[in-house]
């Protein structure tokens, strides 16, 4: 009687399937935050696969971290702010592709800033907190600015007379500053050093310009006064002919 030996069908290796599934969702997804116009999260990216073609969230974080390590060394990174993935180029090219550009950015006021800065670390504040603080009042057009940045928001409303709003940061605040969360600023005492360190240099740059305009009156004061002594010699043997 010939024994049957039961053959086991040959599948194809799953870690091969996973892999290439992997490397097409991985173009999907870069694609995707190329394209895209905002910041994108995970699950926004998995959401623009039809539902039935729709990858796991793993496989999508996946196939973004395989990207970020792809742009690595690249002048254009894969950075992770605080609304999403986004592409962008690296901080140290910024100022050579901003020339591309004839626009010039911004300049805020230093009222401004201050009021954005007591926001970021003391929220949520009300409009009389940022007041106390600062010791001036508050613009009503400075607040107007940052809300139609959309860089503040108002969070709730403080159970007091009025209901006055207490106002805090957003989104679109941590991705123009560029970090992901809060945590992510720097310190006020890293600011407050920051300070020190600017005046100082300014001090230093202000007595260099006082020295060298010193020193420029002196090269002028001698180069009259040797023109003076020539024009006398000259004058001299002039009158002695």
């Amino acid at each position: 009687m010939t024994e049957v030996v039961e053959v086991e069908p040959v599948l194809p290796d799953p870690a091969i399937e996973l892999l290439d599934v992997n490397m097409e969702i991985k173009r999907i997804v870069e694609a995707i935050i190329f394209a895209a116009n905002r910041p994108m999260t995970v699950k926004q990216i998995q959401q623009v696969f039809p539902e039935i073609e729709q990858p796991e969230f793993f496989e999508v974080q996946a196939a973004i971290e395989s990207i970020t390590e792809d742009y690595r060394d690249r002048p254009i990174e894969l950075k992770h702010v605080a609304s999403g993935y986004r592409f962008q180029v690296r901080q140290e090219l910024s100022r050579w592709v901003s020339r591309l550009f004839e626009e010039k950015p911004p300049r805020y006021s230093r009222a401004l800033l201050e009021t954005l800065a007591i926001i970021a670390y003391r929220q949520p504040v009300t409009r009389g907190d940022i007041e106390d603080i600062r010791g001036v009042s508050v613009s009503s057009s400075i607040i107007q600015t940052l809300l139609e940045r959309e860089w503040i928001k108002v969070v709730a409303h403080k159970e007091a007379p009025g209901r006055p709003g207490l106002y805090g940061t957003t989104k679109q605040f941590l991705d123009y500053f560029n970090v992901t969360t809060l945590n992510d600023l720097p310190t006020l005492q890293e600011i407050q050093d920051l300070d020190l360190s600017l005046d100082n240099a300014q001090h230093i740059l202000q007595e260099e310009s006082e020295e060298q305009t010193t020193d420029k009156q002196d090269e002028f004061a001698q180069a009259t006064t040797d023109n003076q002594e020539d024009m006398g010699e000259e004058l001299g043997e002039s009158t002695a002919v």
